[in-house]
């Protein structure tokens, strides 16, 4: 027996969709978007109910649900359009690899995964379910002003994560305020793993300019210099200073006004860092007109923190925030402070927990190697249709049904 699209206001079946899906497993509810005025069609398990919508963007729609099983409020995505493009598909790919493989608390666990499709050739949607956050760290900045505790608790939790995800191979990419979330709790947990990459092959190689998103990307990026897990300890100290501005530090509009907005406020670099760079990057850098470093206390005021919350006994003060940021914001990758050298400074040591910081690495099954591989869209479809099927069978995604 075969189900079509079910209409959600009719509360019936029609046969607009040409997609089948086993009857009595799942059901459809379409989605919509009232942001883009757009909607989606969910394929999902019965044990997930009450969808409403959260939001939308290039990798997918996300929606909360209610699981009827565990009776938890999830969160629900559906990869946008995975197999459409060679890019897309092996971000897709990554992504579930990432997901399925990495457990630390202050990483997005995956609950549940599956797929509404009975073979390759119908398949082309994958869906993710992950435990639900009240609120992304992007909401939080913008419209609250964050005591020196909660400052120094999300960079601590931010740090953990990037650290587990070091020790286990695993570059970032993209940190960004919008792909870190948070709860009523103050716990912070990151996600978004569609650009990641292995260390081991990746600090040999030149970054795409479509990795990281431009705010918070580092300089030896923007100027195609080889990089390593520094990159994840830059874009830290862009987030650290804009959750006490309230603003975006380095608002780039383009790769080159990138490089200008950092290095108004951070000067020029020293020659030791030019000549690193490339023939025509080194020349581009020494035709600017040589900037000075602005002070610290003018870039990330005294005034844009809650003075009244400092606790110097804790180290809880504006001048311990300015010195990690500084840290973390040095132009030179060489001269960057390490995720362990940022765990232990002193704005965010007191949170220091030895089952956190190093907790032990996680599986990480993904090859670094097939990153570089010429596959075709159809083998990328495969390969994720491949994982989708191990975790299923590994999993109870319909409990028992």
């Amino acid at each position: 027996m075969e189900i079509d699209a079910y209409d959600v206001q009719n509360g019936n079946f029609n046969s607009q969709s040409s997609r089948s899906i086993p009857a009595g497993v799942f059901y459809q509810v379409i989605i919509k978007d009232p942001i883009a005025n757009a909607q989606s069609i969910f394929t999902i398990p019965k044990r997930y109910t009450n969808l409403q919508f959260l939001n939308a963007g290039a990798q997918g729609t996300v929606v909360s649900a209610n699981d009827m099983v565990t009776g938890q409020r999830v969160a629900i995505k559906k990869m946008q359009q995975p197999f459409v493009m060679t890019m897309s598909a092996k971000r897709a790919y990554r992504e579930f690899i990432l997901l399925t493989t990495i457990r630390h608390p202050n990483i997005i666990r995956l609950l549940n995964a599956f797929t509404p499709d009975r073979n390759i050739n119908e398949f082309g949607e994958v869906y993710l379910v992950m435990e639900l956050m009240n609120h992304n760290l992007h909401e939080v900045v913008h419209r609250l002003r964050l005591d020196h505790k909660t400052l120094s608790f999300f960079a601590y939790q931010m740090l953990c994560a990037i650290k587990h995800l070091h020790n286990s191979g695993i570059i970032h990419r993209d940190l960004k305020p919008s792909n870190i979330v948070v709860n009523d709790r103050c716990v912070l947990k990151v996600l978004d793993f569609g650009l990641a990459r292995k260390k081991n092959v990746d600090t040999a190689m030149r970054m795409s300019e479509y990795v990281v998103t431009r705010y918070y990307r580092a300089p030896e990026v923007i100027l195609g210099l080889p990089y390593s897990e520094k990159v994840d300890i830059w874009s830290v100290g862009c987030i650290l200073a804009e959750m006490v501005n309230h603003q975006v530090l380095f608002p780039g509009k383009d790769r080159i006004d990138q490089w200008t907005k950092i290095i108004n406020i951070m000067g020029t670099p020293d020659e030791g860092f030019i000549s690193q760079l490339g023939q025509s990057a080194a020349l581009y850098v020494r035709s600017l007109r040589e900037a000075v470093a602005r002070p610290l206390e003018e870039v990330v005021p005294n005034e844009h923190f809650l003075t009244e919350t400092e606790n110097p006994r804790a180290n809880l003060t504006a001048h311990y925030a300015r010195d990690l940021i500084a840290r973390m914001l040095k132009i030179n990758h060489l001269e960057r402070c390490s995720v362990e050298e940022a765990l232990n400074h002193p704005y965010v040591k007191l949170w220091f927990k030895e089952e956190e910081v190093n907790a032990p690495s996680s599986e990480n099954r993904y090859d670094g190697e097939i990153d570089f591989a010429e596959k075709t869209l159809q083998e990328w479809k495969e390969l994720i249709y491949q994982e989708v099927m191990r975790y299923q069978a590994t999993h109870d995604i319909f409990n028992g049904v």
